[in-house]
């Protein structure tokens, strides 16, 4: 049985990252003088907002897959492609916040990596069960 020590690296990164763009929604909060609980009427704050959300709607897919992934394939593919998720997320992140145009990069290469993660996964849990063995 392989150890799953990248993985769980990994999905500790990808919650830091989602801490850390939390930490960017109190940023765009200072700058625009908005407290909390308002969420709109800065455009910074509104895209800082935005960004951090779909970064939370996109982790119930991307962690599931991430560890299924690792557990039916490689630990250590899973966690390079769980990594290239995480570097999506930021760039994501990053470019939204400046403009919501500038969101798209990112969004490519998390969605592919996540892409792999789900289709990967599934297609050997699949192949495995065609071929009559065990999952």
């Amino acid at each position: 049985m392989q150890s799953h020590s990248l993985v769980a690296i990994v999905t500790l990164l990808a919650v830091l990252t989602y801490l850390w763009m939390g930490l960017q929604v109190g940023g765009a909060r200072r700058k625009s003088g908005i407290s909390a609980p308002a969420m709109t009427g800065d455009p910074l704050l509104e895209r800082t907002i935005r960004a951090h959300y779909n970064t939370l709607e996109a982790m119930p897919i991307f962690l599931p897959a991430l560890w299924i992934f690792a557990m039916v394939w490689n630990d250590t593919v899973a966690a390079g492609l769980g990594l290239v998720w995480i570097v999506g997320r930021v760039i994501y992140a990053r470019g939204y916040a400046e403009a919501a145009e500038k969101r798209e990069t990112g969004f490519m290469i998390q969605i592919l990596a996540t892409a792999v993660l789900v289709f990967g996964a599934l297609g050997k849990l699949v192949w495995n069960l065609v071929q009559g063995g065990a999952i």
